[in-house]
């Protein structure tokens, strides 16, 4: 039965990909729940949803879409300069402080002073 369903469907859906993307996601719909449009007669998902489709009884736009935003993995969001994150209390001054803590010369003692020369015997 699932030949006839198949070679019925490739009319509907000329890309068997395509095919195959469509009924996989609604038989993963209709295994979460969702009411199938046809009688099910002891079909199991995959089936229903190929016949769902050769029966034109789902909407194809809607499966589409449904198995975009499924397998979407960037979620798309408004980045507005709007809200801005204030700081913690107390940590404009602490910042600010910083240097009068650690001075930056005082980090690493005599990273002013340069390192000396030696003499190196030559290598003839």
């Amino acid at each position: 039965m699932a030949r006839v369903t198949v070679e019925d469907c490739v009319l509907k859906i000329s890309n068997r990909f395509e095919l195959v993307m469509m009924a996989a996601q609604r038989a993963r719909e209709l295994s979460s729940g969702a009411q199938p449009t046809l009688e099910r007669d002891n079909d199991k998902n995959p089936v229903v949803a190929l016949r769902e489709i050769a029966d034109d009884a789902i909407s194809v736009p809607e499966i589409e879409e449904a198995l975009i935003r499924d397998h979407q993995k960037m979620t798309m969001y408004d980045d507005s300069d709007d809200e801005e994150i204030d700081l913690m209390a107390g940590e404009d001054e602490m910042i600010g402080g910083l240097d009068t803590i650690i001075p930056d010369n005082d980090i690493i003692p005599g990273i002013d002073t340069p390192a000396p020369e030696k003499d190196y015997p030559e290598i003839g």
